[in-house]
């Protein structure tokens, strides 16, 4: 399994320094650069933390829907489970950050690299939104990320697609072929 993937379409990286199997459970951590003004939907996590901390550059923590923190190198930020945030990269230059999610979360992994791999794939759109609402319910349930807002509207719609993707093997198809 590669340690680093890349996201070809909005040509972020992604480095898996501990999995949560490798952790037995206590731990994913990850290293992420970050390109100019990327950022990623705000979103609440119901099972894990994250603990974001800056390595290279400045990193941009928007906390609920009004506060917004900047993370200068070394500094390190918890968002707790049930917390609405995203992070982004206020700056000109791409950034590096490294993330540890308490507990490991193998779901919250492997949708990256589901993701990953569908952008590479051309089944994504430009902004890497799966062009498939199917692989979108996939991904958004594997990996415990809850979206304000209209996602939270078809949620359980999102939770049905995913749970048909999986009891006909789709998921594990897309497993299989991005995650081994």
């Amino acid at each position: 399994m590669r340690r680093t993937i890349v996201n070809p379409i909005i040509k972020d990286t992604v480095t898996f320094l501990q999995t949560a199997e490798e952790s037995g459970g206590k731990i994913t951590e990850v290293d992420i650069t970050l390109m100019p003004k990327g950022e990623n939907p705000l979103h609440y996590h119901k099972t894990y933390s994250e603990t974001f901390t800056a390595i290279d550059g400045a990193l941009g923590l928007k906390l609920g829907r009004k506060d917004t923190k900047i993370l200068k190198a070394l500094d390190t930020y918890t968002v707790e489970p049930g917390s609405l945030h995203n992070f982004f990269n206020p700056t000109d230059k791409e950034i590096k950050f490294n993330v540890k999610f308490r507990p490991g979360h193998t779901g919250f992994e492997n949708s990256l690299r589901i993701l990953y791999g569908l952008a590479a794939d051309g089944l994504t759109n430009n902004k890497s939104i799966p062009k498939h609402l199917k692989h979108t319910a996939i991904i958004v349930c594997m990996s415990d990320m809850n979206v304000p807002g209209l996602l939270t509207l078809l949620y359980p719609l999102l939770k049905r697609m995913a749970n048909k993707a999986k009891a006909n093997g789709e998921e594990q198809k897309l497993i299989d072929k991005y995650c081994k």
